[in-house]
């Protein structure tokens, strides 16, 4: 199971490209999405416009007495989708409101018994506290990705998330795989963001072109690769798909491999060979 989190400033578009991605593996993957933003709209585009009970409301709501079922819904694409929730605005931490929710998956089995292949986690970046950033530090997530754009506040939050994920590294959670860069249009946008994750450490793995197609597909409730797969945006988030699988084969080769750096080289070229299907199929 390949446990990913895309994480970065709020607005950003960090739901619309889970959702691409998510359609996009779920091409040849068993995919479950679980969004972990308060608003609780990160699957609505893979609902057809619908927004799914939350696990918090639900707990609330049924108990004891809840089911699996009462928090799992599929979506666009066999997309397996949940919304954590938050608390009433105002009242409430919505930190901890991600750790219950996740916890509560943990309680009903949600991922033995769905046993997907990959686990993508949508979680609200502004602010790493503790409870946003328990993907990161419990296990849940391996690959942290982060969407930004070339906007200032952008890249500070995503320079903030960084240094979090460096925080835990030494105890062996998860990593920063790579920045997503999702077009704003600003003047030397694609410039800034290399410098900057030049200096952050970390790879500019995918460049999503602004396109009025993502807003079309939005306003008929789905995505851009579900309802128009033709197009170039949707062409840009099945290659931004496919480099976000690399990296998990990667991260797998690695662990897996050998320490003798000749036995890793050449399992990440077995690596690469392996998803060569997967590319082909998606891109």
């Amino acid at each position: 199971m390949k446990k990913i989190a895309l994480y970065g400033k709020g607005g950003i578009g960090k739901s619309t490209t889970a959702c691409n991605l998510s359609i996009s593996l779920a091409k040849t993957n068993t995919v479950l999405q679980i969004g972990c933003d308060p608003k609780a709209d990160s699957t609505k585009n893979l609902m057809g416009g619908r927004r799914i009970p939350t696990v918090l409301d639900q707990i609330k709501e049924k108990g004891e007495h809840l089911k699996l079922d009462d928090l799992v819904f599929q979506g666009a694409g066999g997309v397996y989708c949940v919304e954590a929730g938050g608390p009433t605005p105002g009242i409430g931490c919505a930190g901890l409101g991600i750790i219950a929710a996740l916890q509560k998956l943990d309680e009903l089995e949600a991922f033995a018994r769905i046993k997907p292949d990959i686990v993508l986690y949508d979680v609200l970046g502004d602010v790493v506290c503790g409870g946003f950033a328990m993907p990161i530090r419990d296990g849940y997530a391996q690959e942290i990705f982060i969407v930004t754009s070339g906007e200032m506040m952008a890249l500070y939050a995503a320079h903030n998330i960084v240094s979090a994920v460096k925080n835990f590294s030494s105890r062996g959670y998860a990593r920063c795989a790579g920045l997503i860069l999702n077009r704003r249009n600003v003047p030397r946008e694609l410039e800034m963001v290399q410098r900057a994750a030049s200096e952050m450490g970390v790879d500019l793995i995918a460049d999503i072109r602004r396109s009025s197609v993502v807003q079309d597909a939005e306003d008929k409730a789905g995505t851009a690769v579900g309802l128009f797969p033709e197009s170039r945006v949707a062409e840009d988030y099945r290659r931004a798909a496919y480099e976000v699988l690399l990296r998990c084969e990667q991260r797998d080769r690695e662990q897996r491999a050998p320490l003798d750096m000749v036995y890793v080289q050449d399992n990440l070229k077995t690596s690469k060979r392996a998803i060569k299907p997967f590319k082909q199929r998606i891109i």
